[in-house]
């Protein structure tokens, strides 16, 4: 599974959403509309799925291991009534509608997310230092932890935290009677949430799309991110015909050497898909890169996106192009763009050593979105 890892202030603040086993995001305040950050913010909670493992991060210290779970058919829900709206809120009018009521800063979170442990949060935090030395190889998204909230990591970063943090805690989970984990009465708190949860909460993207759409076109190519992943992990079927079905989904992820955060490249949706026939099969064998501009694009951005293809042949397909599907989406394509796409996303590579073949790979799509007002939804079709 998937792993968020949370930034948190203090030692309280940990003790608090262990206890309830709920976390939400403190965001800033929208002034009527949606910024980049936010928008941000609410893609990383459109992929969310029971059993992906959480984390929290304090003071260069890691503390876990807990587990996404469903409640009322969902992990992720508003934390009030209209949450979805940029627009401000006080605490004593959303008061008595609040999932989450943390005081004063309950407007500012706007969506929440439940938990339990899995086994246990110990309570000795693990230094970020021994954590990305422990296997250097797989960690990628920890390394660029830096001016978010939180962030995802796939399932091989994921299994490399858990592996470290459950190597150093041995004898915990030995004993019987555990000591030096943070209790939780999780699942009170979440029987009272079963309770108030009904359609008013439901997490969906229809105002994150509508606030920034000027008739069928979108002003944040962030939106357009974030309308992407909820449309791809809630299966709507319209999205899955063009860019296909995937287990893993996650935005802005490093796509370069490592080097000064401000300056690493980034893809802006990063995928892969397992064999899902073999049963508790863990192999990678698609995986899919998207770009994308919320204008019309040019031969620059589809050479862009070559350069995330290459990279992922590089560092997840083994060199094996035939493993990635590549998609640039976009409002419009000049001329010089869809002419010379052919020349330009097209690889030749070598597969097997006895005998040594040959082949090419195209598998570069244009697509164009369009906003629909009347289902508030993200249309696509190929150019």
């Amino acid at each position: 599974m998937a792993g968020y890892i949370f930034n948190l202030s203090s030692i309280d603040s940990l003790k608090i959403y262990i206890e309830n086993g709920i976390y939400s995001t403190i965001i800033s305040e929208p002034n009527n509309r949606w910024l980049k950050h936010h928008e941000a913010t609410f893609g990383d909670y459109a992929t969310m799925e029971p059993g992906d493992n959480i984390y929290f991060f304090i003071n260069r210290k890691i503390y876990g291991i807990g587990e996404l779970v469903e409640l009322n058919g969902n992990c992720k829900y508003l934390n009030f009534p209209g949450a979805n709206r940029p627009i401000g809120y006080t605490y004593e009018s959303m008061r008595e509608v609040l999932l989450w009521d943390e005081g004063d800063i309950s407007p500012r979170q706007r969506w929440i997310c439940l938990f339990k442990p899995s086994p246990y949060f110990f309570e000795e935090g693990l230094d970020m230092d021994d954590v990305l030395a422990s296997n250097p190889s797989k960690f990628r998204m920890l390394r660029a932890f830096w001016k978010v909230s939180f962030i995802k990591v796939d399932d091989d970063e994921n299994q490399a935290l858990k592996d470290f943090i459950l190597r150093n805690n041995i004898d915990k989970l030995s004993s019987t009677e555990p000591n030096g984990i943070f209790e939780s009465n999780y699942d009170k708190y979440h029987s009272k949430l079963s309770d108030m949860i009904d359609e008013r909460y439901h997490f969906n993207c229809e105002e994150i799309l509508s606030n920034c759409a000027n008739e069928d076109y979108l002003t944040h190519e962030m939106a357009i991110e974030a309308g992407i992943l909820y449309q791809l992990s809630k299966k709507d079927e319209l999205t899955i015909n063009v860019f296909g079905e995937w287990d893993y989904l996650s935005h802005q992820v490093i796509a370069s050497p490592f080097k000064p955060i401000d300056y690493m490249d980034k893809m802006d949706i990063f995928g892969y898909k397992y064999i899902t026939s073999l049963t508790k099969s863990n192999t990678k064998y698609r995986f899919l890169v998207l770009e994308i501009k919320k204008d019309t694009a040019t031969e620059t951005d589809i050479t862009q996106l070559m350069k995330y293809v290459d990279w992922v042949k590089d560092e997840y397909a083994f060199g094996d192009f035939s493993m990635i599907k590549a998609f640039l989406v976009a409002y419009d394509y000049d001329n010089r763009a869809k002419d010379n796409l052919e020349e330009i996303a097209k690889r030749q590579y070598i597969v097997g050593r006895r005998p040594v073949k040959s082949a090419i790979w195209q598998d570069l799509w244009l697509v164009n979105y369009k906003f629909c007002r009347d289902v508030c939804a993200l249309r696509f079709e190929f150019v």
